[in-house]
């Protein structure tokens, strides 16, 4: 049968046509004036639409939309809405470095809205707020990733409180996505060999703010069933088809790049997911600019950033060697390289042949910066990949940690909203980058603040008891049993939500493991107490499904249901509910598998106070004026003592401090000292856990020197990308010839403080010349085990080069009493290199 297809959209009137744009912009989710316009327009339509602007306006009737156009005060809200984005899109940003040469960003997931269901959790929600930070701060930045026709899975229980899935198929004509256009207007779409079949995929843009994603998606007539099925749901299939997703992401996501005309000069990988684009950077580069492999992978190097988010070796995409055969041999044939030199991309360790193919491993390779998303998951990650760089310390391995952070005006409760409007001013908008605003919050009054929050809590429990009651009906249960939903909660209650990815390594039931206990502590009328629990686990996931049902079957229990639920289909407008009326934001992953979390700073911008382990962000972020900490950032091998341990830490912290905190009132009825750690949360955490914060640090230390670096790479036909490649060649074929003949040192082995001493050291630097290696000092305090801590390194001169030796010297300081040594090692050195740390390339005496 063949069907002629046709899209029908709105009739605006002209007095209201920018409505339009403002429904296809990412920017009015997080403006609530904007969104309050579109709820002024026609709230029963806006409702309807789940909050979707652009199936908003087909909603809403003609009738309606000519009377609006004739409405003054109607008119004049929208006059300044419509005024305000536009001075948002035009006027002046913290990025002051104009260029058509832009910033892109892969991702698998982009967490923007609800009415945009493309992203599973915290990966996803990061992606959304670094897009919406970036065009805050005016950075040149695209986003690039895949258009799911089914999306992430929407989760119902059945009557056993386990786990099931449903894929709604969506219509995104209807959404905030609009198809990319040639000339013609024909939908530009771009072809990628992906195993035995060429896949074409048809290229669609997200406006955020100042700034776009580009969508592919394969689900269109030209392809095969099983292409079109690549880019149905996100995390879905099996094995294969991730690889396939991935494939379309990176090497696809770069030639939609340039088939709309966009000059992605720096590159910034969101995980592995989309690692290939490497490959393809460089086979582009060796097929429009004739460069040698070698060539085109020091073009592409220092420009690639790419953030890891992985605190274990088994979370990272590896693939067996037979699937990166199967699609991935072909592209090998254009690189000019051997499937064994390809294959050594992918492993830490290239001697091992039997290791499976990592993308972390080709991300790291082919990246000159690479990070962790919070200090500790930085250390981690320098201990997970250390075999790639064999012998240099792990406190040098070239993995720096940038923090991740939250977009405040997407998270922050209208409620907030309105009261940071008030005492923040203007410039909180304006000055994205204005960390010292946050001290305003002083400015607010304790009342003001409690009351303020006292209305999300109500209207917290209001959205509450009618999701559960949705929740009820769905599952068939009787009108008493529906309407236990309205004894549910209560808006005068300490409240405390744990709501995340239902993984075990989170431990949603740490306090399942006393019973007894809990079950006394929800039963207290005098200082009564309530959770609320939401989330998914992974489909094939059981353990975490199991986890959900145990929760489910504990709230259950009469003697604590009115105190104790759980909300089915965690997403973001729950979220957003949740973080902005709890009391208390709860989290209790296992130390050291948080690689940051993200959740709670959202929580605590809105004056939510954390109880958490010592992990992700909440290492660094943990001070006893803003919340709570549970333990003191222990690790354990033996997992269930250190489940026991924290269980017992986390009730004595309830019993003994949190609760008679929070009901610790005066004669006004204030929780004073309770609002005084409010305040400081806003303050600490809004100055140093924003997006704003996150992304200004991606440019200051990646973007822009990426910017330059693309700059001294490629000008004058690449003349310095040959000259750093015939470097590296030589220290390749050379290496193994440098040798440390000699060290020797004034050191009587009894010094005191004060005193300094010389180290002199004889090298054979084969055919290199001093210039091109650099000889270094390596010391610091020696440890219990024999080795240097606390190690600072400097570089000796070359006082003497001779025909077989070449002499190098440093003086030493003696600054502080105790037990120090020192060792000297050779690097490479090239005022090219954007740092010193290429794997192989290092020698110890």
């Amino acid at each position: 049968m063949k069907i002629e297809t046709f899209i029908i959209q709105p009739q605006i009137p002209q007095k209201l046509e920018n409505l339009d744009k403002l429904a296809h912009n990412i920017w009015t989710i997080w403006n609530y004036d904007a969104v309050n316009l579109f709820i002024r327009l026609d709230y029963d339509s806006w409702i309807a639409s789940n909050q979707n602007p652009v199936k908003m306006l087909g909603l809403v009737s003609q009738a309606r939309l000519e009377q609006m156009s004739t409405d003054d005060s109607f008119l004049a809200a929208y006059d300044i809405v419509c005024a305000k984005f536009q001075k948002y899109i035009d006027g002046d940003s913290w990025y002051e470095n104009p260029t058509d040469e832009v910033v892109a960003y892969f991702s698998m997931e982009y967490g923007l809205h609800i009415s945009l269901p493309i992203y599973s959790g915290g990966l996803g929600i990061l992606s959304g707020d670094h897009m919406k930070s970036a065009s805050d701060l005016g950075i040149p930045l695209v986003g690039v990733g895949l258009l799911y026709s089914r999306g992430y899975f929407r989760q119902y229980l059945n009557i056993d409180g386990f786990q099931q899935e449903v894929y709604p198929e969506y219509d995104w004509y209807t959404m905030p996505v609009r198809e990319c256009l040639d000339k013609n207007g024909n939908p530009r779409k771009i072809s990628v060999h992906i195993g035995h079949s060429t896949v074409v995929a048809q290229i669609w843009e997200i406006k955020v703010g100042r700034n776009s994603i580009y969508l592919l998606d394969s689900n269109i007539p030209e392809n095969t069933p099983e292409n079109r099925a690549i880019t149905a749901t996100l995390y879905g299939g099996g094995r294969e088809t991730r690889l396939r997703q991935e494939v379309l992401l990176g090497i696809g996501g770069m030639r939609a790049l340039q088939t709309l005309g966009i000059k992605a000069v720096v590159t910034h990988m969101n995980e592995g997911h989309s690692a290939f684009l490497g490959i393809e950077r460089i086979r582009t580069l060796i097929q429009d600019q004739h460069l040698t492999f070698n060539e085109a992978r020091q073009a592409v190097w220092p420009t690639n950033i790419f953030t890891t988010h992985t605190p274990v070796p088994a979370g990272n995409e590896s693939f067996s060697i037979e699937l990166i055969e199967k699609y991935l041999k072909p592209y090998v044939k254009d690189l000019g390289i051997t499937w064994e030199e390809f294959l050594s991309l992918g492993r830490d360790d290239p001697k091992n042949q039997h290791s499976p193919f990592c993308l972390t491993s080709l991300a790291l390779k082919l990246s000159a910066y690479c990070n962790g998303v919070s200090k500790l998951h930085g250390n981690i990650s320098r201990k997970m990949w250390k075999n790639i760089w064999i012998d240099l310390p792990e406190e040098e391995i070239p993995i720096r940690h940038i923090t991740n952070g939250v977009h405040p005006k997407t998270w922050l409760s209208p409620v907030m909203n309105d009261l940071f409007d008030k005492y923040f001013g203007p410039r909180f908008y304006e000055e994205p980058a204005n960390f010292d605003i946050w001290d305003r919050i002083d400015r607010v009054s304790d009342e003001e603040l409690w009351r303020s929050h006292e209305r999300r809590r109500e209207e917290l429990v209001v959205y509450t008891r009618e999701r559960l009651r949705q929740q009820l009906h769905r599952k068939g249960r009787t009108k008493a049993t529906v309407s236990l939903a309205d004894e549910a909660l209560s808006p005068y209650h300490l409240t405390i939500s744990f709501a995340r990815r239902f993984a075990t390594y989170k431990r949603a039931n740490l306090l399942l493991m006393d019973p007894d206990r809990f079950i006394k502590l929800l039963s207290n009328n005098d200082y009564p107490i309530q959770f609320i629990f939401a989330g998914k686990a992974h489909p094939e996931d059981i353990p975490g499904k199991e986890l959900i049902k145990q929760l489910v079957h504990f709230s259950s229990d009469p003697r604590v249901r009115s105190r104790m639920i759980f909300l089915e289909d965690y997403d973001f407008t729950l979220g957003r509910h949740l973080i902005s009326g709890s009391d208390m934001w709860m989290n209790t992953p296992r130390r050291p598998l948080e690689a940051s979390g993200t959740s709670g700073m959202k929580a605590a911008i809105n004056g939510v106070l954390n109880v958490s382990v010592l992990d992700g962000w909440w290492d660094e972020a943990y001070e006893p004026e803003i919340g709570w900490a549970i333990g003191e950032g222990e690790e354990y091998e033996d997992h269930n003592l250190h489940d026991e341990i924290e269980s017992k830490a986390l009730f004595d912290l309830l019993e003994r401090e949190i609760i008679p905190l929070f009901y610790a009132r005066g004669r006004d009825n204030l929780p004073r000292e309770w609002i005084k750690k409010m305040k400081g949360c806003i303050k600490n955490i809004g100055k140093q856990f924003t997006s704003s914060r996150m992304v200004k640090d991606y440019s200051e230390m990646f973007y822009i020197p990426a910017f330059k670096n693309h700059k001294r790479f490629t000008e004058n036909s690449f003349k310095n990308t040959r000259e750093i490649t015939r470097y590296l060649d030589k220290l390749k074929n050379n290496w193994e010839n440098i040798k440390i003949v000699k060290v020797k040192s004034e050191n009587n082995k009894n010094l005191v403080v004060g005193k300094s001493f010389t180290i002199h050291a004889d090298v054979n630097l084969a055919t290199f010349s001093p210039e091109e290696i650099s000889v270094e000092l390596y010391y610091g305090q020696i440890s219990s085990t024999g080795e240097i801590i606390n190690a600072k390194s400097k570089e000796m001169e070359c006082i003497n080069s001779g025909d077989q030796l070449t002499s190098y010297s440093t003086e030493l300081s003696c600054i502080e009493t105790g037990r120090y040594g020192y060792s000297v090692r050779i690097l490479p050195k090239h005022e090219l290199l954007v740092h010193p740390y290429i794997p192989g390339f290092i020698k110890w005496d």
